[in-house]
């Protein structure tokens, strides 16, 4: 059977979706589902144990730290790890995760798809040890085994990218990462803040993952075009609200007939 992971902090309505898309549609592939949870001051435990499922609190939360937290704690050696809101949209999602792994003993994760971008790697055939980034583990939709976990846990030093990091040890270990076309959809809508902080894990993950350096010309760039895409934005969002505006009014004075 398969363990189910969801991370989530004040997720309650897209938990709630989540929970009743697992739990109505894919039962009989899954045993167990398991929410760990980050100090949600809202209802996200009493939505968890409505769907029968576990709710387990981090506190002291770290994206390597939390992974390793609840997959220490997952009962079943195939984990697939969801954010709340992610969820499985192909029918067959799970069999196809379950008959990869049975049939590759040397497999150590699966990265699902719901992202063009995996699509295209998928089907042109690029593999995680030439693009551990884009065919590499995404942990908002993909499988892991747990007993190559027990091997190698997830670093919780990576300020992000934790499943990509792993990605590269695991290859490097002589482990098998590869695709699985088992479809998921991921929506999420952040707040400027919620953008700001993710925009800065990016930043220290890509550099101690990928190397990726900041430098003056960086900086510059980045505000000069930031700059400029905000003012163009401005500009053609107000050109379109005054054409819209404009319409209206001829509109109102040269209708057609009705029907």
């Amino acid at each position: 059977m398969i363990s189910v992971v969801i991370r989530a902090k004040n997720q309650e309505e897209a938990l709630k979706f989540a929970l009743k898309n697992l739990t109505e549609r894919y039962c009989d592939d899954i045993g167990e589902i398991i929410v760990l949870d980050n100090l949600s001051t809202d209802a996200s435990e009493a939505v968890t144990k409505q769907f029968g499922a576990r709710f387990i609190t981090i506190e002291n939360f770290s994206y390597g730290g939390s992974a390793n937290f609840v997959t220490e704690r997952a009962n079943y050696d195939i984990v697939v790890m969801f954010s709340a809101h992610a969820y499985p949209v192909s029918h067959d999602f799970f069999k196809l995760i379950k008959q990869k792994f049975e049939a590759n003993t040397n497999l150590a994760g699966l990265r699902c798809l719901h992202h063009p971008n995996d699509y295209r790697n998928y089907i042109n055939q690029v593999s995680a040890k030439d693009d551990p980034n884009k065919s590499g583990l995404i942990f908002s939709g993909s499988a892991f085994r747990k007993s190559v976990w027990e091997k190698m846990s997830f670093r919780e030093d990576v300020a992000t990218f934790e499943d990509k990091e792993w990605t590269v040890r695991v290859l490097e270990a002589g482990f098998d990462i590869d695709f699985v076309a088992s479809i998921f959809s991921y929506q999420i809508t952040r707040t400027k803040a919620q953008l700001y902080f993710r925009f800065k894990n990016d930043v220290v993950g890509n550099y101690q993952l990928w190397h990726d350096n900041v430098t003056w010309k960086n900086i510059f760039n980045g505000f000069v075009v930031g700059s400029f895409k905000l003012f163009k934005n401005f500009l053609v969002d107000f050109w379109y609200i005054l054409k819209k505006t404009l319409f209206l009014i001829k509109f109102m004075f040269n209708k057609p007939p009705k029907f």
